[in-house]
């Protein structure tokens, strides 16, 4: 049974900077996909970043220049690294682990942690 539990969330100002881990635990892959989800109410979950197994990196748009992924695979964890953040970041942040298609997209698979929220003050 997969198991995913993020934590790192909390408050924080607008400009500031906050790192969130994803600890994955019953994977058959020492270094499993793992992506970083969004969410804010009444909205579906966007895709913030993704770390293939490979290693390589995917960001939205949104984010790109701003937020840094990164895994330890001794501690078997996925980091978030948010700076700039601003006010439009605050959400429950997620991560999953999913799979990766031939053209590099990530796609969700049904493994999900819990969630931790992010909320930016002005």
């Amino acid at each position: 049974q997969v198991q995913l539990v993020e934590s790192g969330g909390g408050l924080v100002q607008a400009g500031g900077s906050l790192r969130l881990s994803c600890t994955v635990s019953g994977s058959t892959s020492s270094t499993p996909n793992i992506g970083w989800y969004l969410q804010v109410p009444g909205m579906r979950r966007e895709l913030c970043a993704a770390i293939t197994s490979g290693s390589s990196k995917i960001y939205a748009d949104s984010v790109k220049v701003r937020f840094t992924i990164s895994r330890d695979n001794v501690k078997n964890t996925v980091y978030l690294q948010m700076s700039s953040l601003n006010p439009e970041d605050t959400a429950v942040y997620f991560c999953n682990q999913g799979l990766v298609g031939r053209s590099g997209t990530y796609y969700p698979d049904s493994y999900w942690g819990q969630g931790t929220q992010v909320t930016v003050s002005l």
